[in-house]
């Protein structure tokens, strides 16, 4: 980690510790070193809050520094414009910006390119910190943990070193154009064509939809048929499209059932001249896109279910609060038996979800994630966030269902999460290859 950072997430620590609950760590014997500090760190659900930090064994003090760090930025920075960013269907650059100076963007993209050359689980704390603020607008995972890894991953060095420090610095946005209006979860349906020119120039016709960060994003990967006479998953590439160049524009920002501060949009292209140095990963990455695609759905899978999961953590922590001070017919809700075993089962469930989702993080930490397993968390985590989210509406009776409780807009915001990435369908059937 760039030392610089480091020493200002310390100095940001020390600021915040009156306001983090972080449990005392009793010492361990050498046979329990495998905790990364030699410290006991407690599960979430042996700690006062599912969300406090100083829990869970795959991380350290230094992620909890980080998360702190995060954490403040969400409660500062997020949570007191979300309102105004949903009514306008964007976040501001502002908030990108921030979050850029912060170090909280691209975490894992090595230092010689502006990022903190960090480990997954610094992405990951990120992810959590936004699923616990239940702030969708900020479309960061999408930035820095699908686009610029494929940069990282398969770009040229003049690539990287072009939209890599610009991105991690938050000016330049990034998004994906995989969906297309026809083809939905089918990648190997995609009519998206880039026809190469005699000098080598590529001309880019068709449309996408349901982009997130369509609306901001100065570069768009999009998949693109490079050799239309090849059949499925053949002959795909993936474009590195700048905001700005002729022939290419944006439709309307969608407006969806929830995550209204999230900019979702249409992109159309219409005889878009490219150069050479379009593709990405440069002339050996021509008609290698699906493959690209392939290697990285793993980690968009992952993140998706830690968002989720974390969310739905928060969603359960919320109607905690809420059930032990609400009262009905003389006694708190909390004092019903049905209330308490609803409580109950949720927090196992979660507790569940979490020890399954921490082992696919360590997994992803050490390149062992696979496909299959990546689709299990997706499909199982997100499925149990609109779980989750349906029993805390019903604990808070009518007030669940008002747009100003958060309980409410977590409800809302679920639903997308078992469609994008991969439906929870396909999710099973590409676990079912492997059975």
């Amino acid at each position: 980690m760039i030392p610089s950072i480091r020493r200002g997430m310390r100095q940001g620590v020390q600021a915040m510790r009156p306001a983090v609950q972080v449990r005392s760590m009793a010492k361990l014997s050498p046979a329990e070193s495998s905790y990364p500090d030699g410290e006991f760190r407690p599960e979430p659900s042996q700690m006062a809050s599912l969300i406090d930090t100083g829990s869970r064994r795959i991380f350290s003090t230094e992620h909890d520094m980080f998360r702190e760090s995060a954490r403040r930025f969400f409660d500062d920075e997020v949570k007191p414009h979300h309102d105004q960013w949903e009514e306008v269907g964007q976040v501001s650059r502002e908030c990108w910006t921030k979050a850029g100076e912060l170090g909280l963007l691209a975490t894992t993209v090595p230092e010689e390119y502006g990022g903190l050359g960090a480990d997954c689980k610094y992405a990951a704390v990120v992810w959590e910190e936004q699923g616990y603020s239940l702030c969708t607008g900020p479309g960061f995972a999408m930035h820095s943990d699908i686009v610029a890894p494929y940069l990282v991953n398969f770009g040229t060095e003049e690539q990287k070193l072009k939209f890599l420090p610009e991105m991690v610095a938050g000016n330049c946005i990034g998004a994906i154009g995989m969906t297309e209006p026809g083809t939905g979860s089918d990648l190997q349906g995609v009519r998206t064509t880039a026809v190469q020119q005699p000098d080598g120039s590529f001309i880019l016709n068709g449309s996408k939809t349901f982009i997130t960060n369509g609306a901001m994003a100065g570069l768009t990967i999009v998949v693109a048929k490079t050799n239309p006479d090849e059949k499925g998953h053949k002959g795909i590439s993936l474009m590195l499209l700048e905001y700005g160049v002729e022939g290419f524009s944006r439709g309307r920002n969608l407006k969806k059932l929830g995550m209204k501060a999230q900019d979702t949009s249409e992109l159309f292209f219409e005889n878009v001249h490219l150069p050479p140095s379009a593709v990405l990963g440069g002339e050996a990455g021509l008609n290698k896109g699906f493959y690209m695609l392939m290697k990285e759905l793993p980690q968009e899978r992952l993140l998706i279910a830690d968002i989720g999961l974390a969310s739905a953590e928060a969603c359960f922590e919320i109607t905690r609060s809420y059930v032990h001070e609400r009262k009905a017919f003389g006694m708190k809700i909390s004092d019903f038996q049905v209330t308490k075993h609803k409580m109950a089962e949720m927090k196992t469930e979660l507790a569940v979800g979490r020890a399954f989702l921490d082992n696919c993080i360590a997994l992803h930490s050490m390149g062992k994630l696979d496909t299959a397993t990546a689709s299990m968390a997706k499909y199982w985590c997100t499925d149990l966030q609109n779980k989750i989210g349906d029993l805390c509406v019903g604990l808070h009776g009518g007030y669940g269902y008002m747009w100003e409780y958060p309980v409410c807009r977590h409800y809302a915001d679920a639903r997308v999460q078992q469609i994008y990435g991969g439906t929870n369908e396909i999710m099973k059937e590409v676990i079912a290859r492997e059975i």
